[in-house]
């Protein structure tokens, strides 16, 4: 049986993802859930790179007609502090009206789990949690182009969302105070100073994945060179595995995604249970080919979803050829092609729990 993708296109956002969850109302299972996770996209304090409060608003509704028990919407934010940065977009205020918590992942329980450096060395970075143990795991967010992994939809957002930093430090209860706000990591500055034909090399993803090691994030550890981000993003993402997808195409991003790109106005979004299949019909729409992106290749192949888009079933309100367009890809693009991996097949699937020694 073919997974179904709803796809849906209007002038406003809210009814857009409102009526693509209409679409499946059967596919999503609540029966025995203790926890849903609601898992945006915070990477930036800029609102098109983020999840737009009205996608939430629309997941949360849903939710919250077919589910009376503990929802929370998590994130662990790359850049800023994550109680900034739902207060930045308003999150907090959903609180009281839908009777949902917030949790910072960075500040969460971790799960180790072991991954691999440049040239197969093991390594141990740290999944929340919470998302790895929870019932129900949805991730909204927004379609774009990214530096390193091609294109970023649902499952690249809920693993390196997951994937704890330590160097935003988190506050408090979420509460305001002296010594409460983090020290700003100097890895953003750095970025910018380094010149773009550096940036994006592997030798430069293999540095700053060194300094950031260092320095307590795990996210930016994963920058291991192409062919190992994807690697491990498909290594990682059975961990977490999204139940549900929503990618809200209203305004989406091309060029220098995921935080300095250029607005697409879309007017789509896109919502399915078998989260490869939701991003490979988006990175099918956005105009790349989804098998030639490393870590949707490796998903499919290791059986998690749909990769072929010849074999997904959509409906609503739209026909793909007619929401279909060339995105400007990022400036990274000819370097990002070269992931493959000669012996990935030896690696590939093998991320382990790693066991806890007390010290």
């Amino acid at each position: 049986m073919k997974p179904r993708v709803s796809l849906i296109k209007g002038d406003d956002r809210y009814a857009n993802v409102s009526l693509a969850l209409a679409q499946i109302p059967g596919d999503v299972v609540f029966d025995g859930v203790q926890r849903v996770v609601i898992k945006p996209n915070l990477v930036s304090l800029r609102q098109l790179s983020a999840t737009h409060i009205d996608a939430l608003r629309a997941v949360l509704d849903f939710v919250r007609a077919r589910y009376n028990g503990s929802v929370v919407i998590a994130e662990g934010a790359a850049l800023d502090n994550t109680f900034d940065s739902f207060a930045h977009y308003g999150f907090e205020t959903l609180g009281d009206r839908y009777g949902i918590g917030f949790v910072d992942l960075n500040a969460d329980d971790v799960v180790p789990v072991q991954v691999y450096r440049r040239h197969f060395q093991p390594t141990t970075l740290h999944l929340a949690r919470i998302v790895v143990e929870s019932d129900l795991r949805i991730s909204v967010g927004p379609p774009k182009t990214h530096d390193s992994a091609i294109v970023t939809c649902s499952i690249k957002n809920m693993v390196m969302g997951t994937l704890v930093n330590r160097i935003v430090a988190p506050r408090s209860n979420g509460s305001e105070g002296e010594g409460s706000r983090p020290k700003r990591s100097m890895l953003p500055l750095l970025d910018k100073l380094v010149p773009h034909w550096l940036r994006y090399s592997g030798l430069a993803h293999a540095v700053m994945a060194l300094i950031a090691d260092s320095a307590g994030s795990d996210k930016f550890a994963m920058h291991q060179g192409y062919p190992m981000i994807n690697l491990n993003l498909a290594n990682l993402a059975p961990w977490v595995w999204p139940h549900l997808a929503v990618v809200d195409g209203f305004l989406a991003m091309e060029g220098r995604g995921p935080t300095a790109g250029d607005p697409v106005d879309w007017r789509v979004a896109l919502a399915g249970t078998d989260a490869l299949a939701v991003d490979a019909l988006t990175a099918s729409l956005m105009g790349f080919d989804p098998l030639q992106i490393g870590y949707l290749s490796y998903c499919y192949q290791l059986g998690l979803g749909e990769g072929d888009v010849a074999a997904i079933e959509t409906v609503g309100n739209v026909r793909p050829k007619a929401v279909r367009r060339k995105f400007k890809p990022h400036p990274a693009f000819r370097q990002q092609q070269l992931w493959r991996l000669d012996n990935a097949e030896r690696y590939l699937g093998k991320a382990s729990r790693v066991r806890e020694v007390d010290g």
